[in-house]
């Protein structure tokens, strides 16, 4: 239950920064993003694994390096976590806000994004977090929290920057119950978790020790 309940304040607190920052237009957002992700990966990492998405949970479960019966309920609670942080969010800033892909972008560009920087970000998570050359260390956090910077920086304009289901989750469904659309909903859960599972299989190939 402890790490449930990990997963879901640190997905909260990411989608909940996230929402503030794009209602307000907060200039340098991905920084602030990036470094949400980071503080939460520090403050839970040693109670869940500090995963707060959904594709980073997969990637760690095809790694051996989470249960498969600890899936779901990480999900669950990631999933829960992003939907209440994108209602707060709204209420606290007084403006809405989804995740889109870029007016001028097609799907394919959009999901090539996130599926790239997922793979990327799953990466990172597993050889940081998991391998047996990088135990102890003390700049995961950084290192994933950086890496979702460096997307949100690269790709937030194509795709809306997601990389997470949860993150693409929680915002369109709420924005749907104001009258949005979820039409888009797809590419934030196909790309990512296709990304977690490429990351999966490529880790064992670069890390043969474990």
């Amino acid at each position: 239950m402890r790490a449930y309940l990990m997963e879901f304040i640190g997905t909260f607190f990411l989608v909940f920064t996230i929402g503030l920052v794009v209602i307000q237009g907060v200039a340098m957002a991905p920084l602030a993003i990036g470094f949400a992700l980071m503080v939460m990966v520090y403050a839970g990492g040693h109670v869940s694994g500090g995963h707060y998405n959904p594709a980073v949970s997969l990637g760690a479960v095809l790694r051996g390096a989470l249960p498969m019966r600890e899936l779901l309920p990480y999900w669950i609670s990631q999933v829960l976590g992003a939907l209440v942080a994108a209602w707060i969010a709204r209420v606290v800033a007084g403006g809405a806000f989804t995740v889109a892909p870029g007016p001028d972008a097609g799907w394919l560009p959009a999901l090539l994004t996130e599926f790239l920087f997922t793979f990327a970000l799953v990466m990172v998570v597993l050889a940081s977090a998991t391998a047996k050359d990088t135990n102890g260390n003390s700049f995961y956090g950084l290192a994933i929290g950086g890496t979702v910077a460096v997307g949100a920086f690269a790709g937030g304009a194509i795709s809306g920057g997601a990389f997470n289901p949860a993150v693409g989750i929680g915002p369109i469904v709420v924005d749907a119950f104001a009258g949005g659309g979820v039409g888009q909903l797809w590419l934030y859960i196909v790309g990512p978790l296709l990304g977690g599972v490429l990351a999966a299989a490529v880790f064992p190939l670069l890390h043969p020790e474990g």
